[in-house]
């Protein structure tokens, strides 16, 4: 087996065991149970307005079920350190929580303290209730508030916090619709000596209506071009556009290219079963999906 074969491998596994994420509205655990493996890491949104009790409350239900919960916080929504302590008490002694992720928020004004999830960090909580692993997100398209420089900057502190108090650390991606802008960010990294792991945010099966409306939510820009090349390429009428061409990207890559990658992460747009679908689909054949597209659009393999 050559370097690229092996590392090509190595990404199929990792995406075996990818994580997915749900909302913190605990409504979906019927839905994740059919489709998601006992074990699976399970991340839980907070959006504005959320109430992190509920949040809480969500995780402890997916720990009994057998997942793992990973909710996220929203450094902006805590309305105090009172909030942020209670909120990390809660979720390690109701739910086992050991792994969060962190996000600024979808809010302009900060409703308390914590304006940056590097606020959060400054703050000694996470270390004080045993969280073990901390993800934060990264932007391979680009951040929308921050240049490139600023933003490589602020993952190197998280690296270097991670270092000083023994935390895991990882990088979770914003979705993308081709493999490039990922692999040239993660080249920046190096670049940076930014050694940590990456785990890329795939975008899960969805129409392509649906899939524009989240990328435009999420500033996805100058790889929505390859979703409409897709769209193109199969016809309007294909009801989902799947992640097989970023996937693809990336296991042609060459290995230290790609060695950064510690997981991938579903964001599932188009629903629990279709992304638990395209996993399976795709741990058995990873060009299936694709050959049964352009088979139902009349197309042939080049």
């Amino acid at each position: 087996m050559t370097v690229s074969e092996h590392a090509s491998t190595k990404l199929a596994a990792l995406l075996s065991s990818a994580s997915v994420e749900v909302s913190s509205r605990g409504h979906q655990l019927t839905e994740l149970r059919n489709n998601f493996a006992v074990g699976t890491d399970v991340t839980i949104t907070f959006l504005p307005g959320d109430n992190y009790r509920h949040n809480v409350e969500t995780a402890a239900m997916l720990r009994r079920a057998g997942f793992n919960p990973v909710p996220h916080i929203a450094a902006r929504e805590m309305p105090s350190r009172e909030a942020l302590d209670d909120f990390l008490a809660r979720a390690r002694g109701e739910a086992d929580v050991t792994r969060i992720l962190l996000i600024a928020g979808d809010v302009a004004a900060a409703k308390g303290p914590f304006k940056s999830t590097r606020d959060v960090c400054a703050s000694g909580l996470i270390e004080a209730h045993g969280i073990t692993s901390v993800s934060v997100a990264g932007h391979p398209e680009g951040h929308p508030f921050l240049e490139l420089p600023d933003a490589l900057k602020g993952l190197g502190g998280w690296r270097d916090w991670g270092r000083r108090t023994g935390t895991r650390v990882d990088v979770v991606t914003q979705f993308c619709f081709e493999s490039t802008p990922i692999l040239q960010w993660m080249a920046e990294l190096d670049r940076a000596g930014i050694d940590l792991p990456v785990i890329v945010g795939l975008a899960g099966p969805a129409t392509p209506a649906t899939l524009t409306k989240f990328a435009l939510r999420c500033g996805i820009g100058n790889s929505m071009r390859a979703l409409r090349a897709q769209i193109g390429r199969f016809g309007r009428l294909l009801t989902d556009t799947g992640p097989d061409d970023v996937v693809r990207g990336l296991r042609c890559a060459p290995a230290a290219a790609t060695a950064p990658i510690a997981g991938f992460h579903l964001f599932p747009f188009g629903g629990l079963r279709k992304a638990g679908d395209w996993l399976r689909t795709c741990e058995r054949d990873p060009l299936g999906r694709e050959r049964a597209a352009m088979s139902s659009a009349g197309l042939q393999n080049p």
